[in-house]
């Protein structure tokens, strides 16, 4: 075989494989895991996004950094349900009062609680391994209704 001929035969075993693992990986749907939240905290999810409320607050440290980040603003030390219905309600300084039903208040309130019990930001009890691999504690509770 020409030297040639065979670096193509590698070259084009290699572009194969590529697109066959490629191919696995964005159309495969178990790489992203069950939906653990309950049906409430899912429309909680949409209007989160439907108002945009990530361009101020954070989730886990992503989002913008005009507002506080609610990852645990649920279990936070006077904080809780009512204070985050009085921000819905009224707004402050440059939050924008939402005109948000009860109902949508309370979903986006159990939405909140959910993302709550997952997990702690900043995460100060992770543990990082040698080998690069990280631990993160989580939270047992569970919010669901």
């Amino acid at each position: 075989m020409v030297p040639f001929q065979k670096y193509l035969l590698i070259l084009s075993v290699l572009i194969a494989s590529f697109s066959v693992y490629n191919y696995s990986i964005y159309t495969a749907k178990s790489d992203f895991g069950t939906i653990h939240l309950s049906k409430n905290a899912q429309f909680g999810e949409k209007l989160w996004l439907k108002n945009n409320c990530n361009s101020c607050h954070q989730l886990y440290g992503l989002g913008g950094y005009l507002g506080p980040d609610l990852t645990n603003v649920y279990s936070a030390k006077g904080k809780g349900e009512i204070y985050m219905k009085a921000m819905m309600n009224s707004g402050i300084k440059v939050m924008p009062k939402f005109n948000l039903s009860e109902n949508e208040k309370n979903n986006l309130v159990q939405f909140l609680k959910e993302v709550d019990q997952t997990g702690f930001y900043p995460n100060t009890q992770a543990k990082i391994e040698s080998i690069g691999w990280v631990t993160l504690k989580y939270r047992n509770k569970r919010y669901e209704n």
